[in-house]
Order: structure tokens, then C-alpha cells, then sequence
């Protein structure tokens, strides 16, 4: 079996690996020049492939295409081999086929790899043999090549289950969803919604479908989208202790977690109902849910200092992201925000700015948007570097507030990127404090 990988990124090598243990014959193309040590492993596993342009791929006529996420379903080459009858399949298509263990699939716009981070450290500190693939860590299929495991948790974007034709996770999970990646679905949100909900378009009725009802577009769109899988809409409470009550029943506490707000609560509900499905219990979720530690640059606590708490969100690239960061705070903020536009729009953070944020210190090459939309809310500080940014939260910073930085924007002006943004505003804390103490 012939089978052409279009792309040579995380994706593409993976079901190249997978293809190769599966002894089918694979070529890898790729638009772009390939790494050297990604050649190298294709050079080693006698895996042909060909770089800066698809030549080789027009010309053949493979039994299967593995397209990966980054490639549009609307590019030259995806509809030439459409046009001549080859299948075309995601990544995650194709080693689902081979997967024997379950698979708890994760999507949503915001705060999935959280979730799946989470799942997978509950699982794995409860003594199952789990591995965390997708859009976070390892391939699907690259870790379907090279081990067997009990439990898949797979991170899953839209791209990814753009191509999927078969696939049906034992359990999926659907957190919530906002307009994104709008210019890969003819700018038409409810392409996007429709592309979200195919997490669970091949479900059976032994599958579980495990939904956050009390957002509005899953709400808006459930009952219209053909699904038969068990189906568990989720509705959730935080109260002032802590406590997150799931449809009306007293649960987990965020106590001892360093996870806050009423979107991890969200996050935590539904991976607290995948987990009694697989039969963990309750105290070892909340045991789990208490060490669990997020990767950096999520509401990442870096400490106090004299008083004033940093917390690095430099991975929130959107309003979204920042409205949920805002609504998690319960001390006076100082918001770092600002950096390459992404046609944002900023009213739906107004009402959040006016009772929470003390000031906005904006920072970036071209701030005129963020002045615009907060001028009349809150006292702004318009800087264009890190430094000049730190520097100006931490003169108007007093005892008892936060120093936020939650851009809403893409790092590219001033970054390599938003991890480049996050290490930049730590080092920057570290110096502060040694300038500090002198």
C-alpha cells in the first residue's frame, strides 16, 4: 500500500512512522525546506521524500493521502488528489486505525490542552498506562508506532478532525466554542461550529459525548448535530469556597489547585465526568487535581513580591482567553496586554476591565487599538518593549495586586513567539526583584 504524507511537521513524521511500522511504502512532501535532523530519521527508516514543492505528489497516485493540519483542505495539492479519487485523511484518521487502547479526545477553542494535560496527569498518577498525543506532545500516531498504551488522551483542532472519516473516541469532549481560524472556513463561524462537533460525528451508542452546555453556541447547535453516542451535558457552579458543583451536585474543590476561575472549573467538570466513566473515584480525582501542575505560560504564578502577585498568560493570543484570565482574578489587576493585532474586538471585556483591571499597561509596535477600546475605562500606559512594560506596572502596583500579563494579541511584533514573551516577562520579574532589593 502506497500511502503520500503531505507535510513534514510533528503530524506528517508520525504517520510516517506509523505507516512504516505498518509496512506500507510512504513518501513524505513537503512545501518547505525540511530540518536536518527530520531528514536524517527519514534517511535512516528509508522513508523517501521530497521538499520546497509537492512535484513528486502531483504526479502520483498513492491509495491514501495523510494530509496534515496545517495543510488547508482548499489547497492545490489537497484538491488535485481529490480530483483524481485519492482518499484523503487527517493524521488522527489514520492511527486511530492501529490504536488499540482507549482514546479521550479533547477539543474546544480554549483551554483544551489544560484539559488534556489534566486527564492525562490524573490517569497517569492513578497508575494507568496513558499517553498524551494530538495537537499537544507527541503525534497520535507516533505514539501509536512506538508504543501500546492503556489510555490515548488526544488534543484535538479543528484541523485535525477536518479529514477524519471513521474516527469515534471511546470518550469526547466538546468545552466550548468561539469564532477562530475563521480564514480556514470561508469566514463562516458555523463551518467552524459544524467542524468542532465532528468529535463526535462517528460515535456509537457505547461512545460518551461529553459536552459544556452552558456555552452558548454547543447549546445553540446539540440538538441539531446527528450524534448518537451517551451523551453528558455538563453545567457548573463555583461557589465562594471553592466548590465545583456539576449539575447541581457538590464535587471537587479548587482549594489546593492551581487551577482558578470558572472556565478550569468548566475544564475540571468535564474531565471529572470522563474519569468516573472510566471508574476512577472521586478522591482519586481530587488527589490528582490537587498535584497537578500546568505547563508554563497558562496562568502561570511566578510568585510575590512585596505584595504584588505575577502571573504569566502570555499564551492567551485572544479576547477569549483574556476574559476568562480577568474573570479568574480576585485582586486589583495590573493587565499587560497588547501586541500584533488579530482583528480583535475588545467590547466583550469592558464590563471585566471596569470593576477588575486598576490599569492597562499596553505593549507592543502598534497599541492604537487597545487605547481606543479602553481610554475611558481604566488609566493606560502605552510602552513598546518588556522592560518599559514591567517597569511601569510595577510604579503603579501596590500591596495586594496582580501584575497580569494576557496579551489577547500574537507575539510576533516584539517575539519570537508567545513562549519567547512568557521567558521574557519571568526574566524580567527576576530582575526586578534583584533591582529591587538591591
Amino acid at each position: 500500500m502506497m500511502v503520500l504524507i503531505l507535510g513534514a511537521g510533528e503530524s506528517g513524521i508520525g504517520a510516517a512512522l506509523l505507516a512504516k511500522a505498518q509496512n506500507m511504502l510512504a513518501f513524505v512532501s513537503e512545501q518547505k525546506s525540511i530540518g536536518f535532523e527530520i531528514k536524517e530519521k527519514l534517511i535512516e527508516l528509508e522513508i523517501d521524500f521530497e521538499e520546497n514543492g509537492h512535484v513528486i505528489a502531483f504526479e502520483a497516485l498513492p491509495d491514501l493521502a495523510i494530509v496534515s493540519p496545517g495543510i488547508p483542505s482548499n489547497s492545490t495539492i489537497v484538491r488535485h488528489l481529490i480530483s483524481r479519487g485519492v482518499e484523503i485523511i487527517s493524521e488522527i484518521e489514520f492511527a486511530s486505525r492501529f490504536c488499540k487502547g482507549k482514546v479521550i479526545a479533547i477539543t474546544g477553542s480554549n483551554g483544551k490542552t489544560t484539559t488534556t494535560n489534566l486527564c492525562h496527569h490524573i490517569l497517569n498518577v492513578n497508575g494507568n498506562n496513558v499517553a498524551k498525543v494530538g495537537n499537544v506532545g507527541y503525534s497520535f500516531a507516533r505514539s501509536v508506532s512506538e508504543t501500546v498504551a492503556d489510555y490515548y488522551v488526544v488534543e484535538l483542532s479543528s484541523f485535525q478532525l477536518d479529514h477524519i472519516n471513521s474516527f469515534r473516541p471511546d470518550i469526547g469532549i466538546l468545552l466550548n466554542i468561539t469564532p477562530d481560524h475563521l480564514d480556514r472556513y470561508d469566514y463562516n463561524f458555523q463551518n467552524y461550529v459544524n467542524a468542532k462537533f465532528r468529535i463526535g460525528e462517528f460515535q456509537t451508542n457505547q461512545d460518551h459525548l461529553i459536552v459544556n452546555i452552558g456555552d452558548q453556541v454547543i447549546q445553540q447547535n446539540i440538538g441539531s448535530i446527528k450524534n448518537i453516542a451517551k451523551t453528558h451535558s455538563i453545567e457548573i457552579q463555583l461557589d465562594n469556597e471553592g466548590f465545583i458543583w456539576i449539575n447541581g451536585n457538590r464535587t471537587l474543590t479548587l482549594q489546593n489547585s492551581v487551577l482558578k476561575g470558572n472556565h478550569n472549573a468548566v475544564n475540571i467538570a468535564c474531565v471529572f465526568t470522563a474519569l468516573k466513566i472510566l471508574g476512577l473515584s472521586v478522591d482519586q480525582i481530587q488527589s490528582g487535581l490537587d498535584s497537578f501542575v500546568n505547563d508554563p505560560h497558562r496562568m502561570e504564578v511566578l510568585g510575590e513580591f512585596n505584595g504584588v502577585e505575577f502571573i504569566n498568560d502570555s499564551k492567551a493570543t485572544n479576547v477569549d482567553s483574556v476574559y476568562w484570565a480577568l474573570d479568574a482574578m480576585q485582586k486589583p489587576v495590573i493587565w499587560i496586554a497588547g501586541g500584533q493585532d488579530k482583528g480583535n474586538e475588545y467590547g466583550v471585556l469592558q464590563a471585566l476591565v471596569k470593576t477588575k483591571v486598576k490599569a492597562l499597561i499596553c505593549m507592543g509596535l502598534d497599541n492604537q487599538k487597545l487605547l481606543n477600546a479602553f481610554n475611558e475605562t481604566t488609566p493606560i500606559k502605552d510602552t513598546h518593549d518588556i522592560n518599559s512594560a514591567i517597569q511601569e506596572a510595577w510604579n503603579i502596583a501596590q500591596s495586594g495586586d496582580v501584575i497580569l500579563l494576557s496579551p489577547a494579541c500574537a507575539s510576533f511584533d516584539l517575539f519570537k513567539n508567545y513562549m519567547d514573551r512568557g521567558e521574557q516577562f519571568k526574566n524580567e520579574f527576576e530582575k526586578l526583584k534583584e533591582s529591587v532589593r538591591g
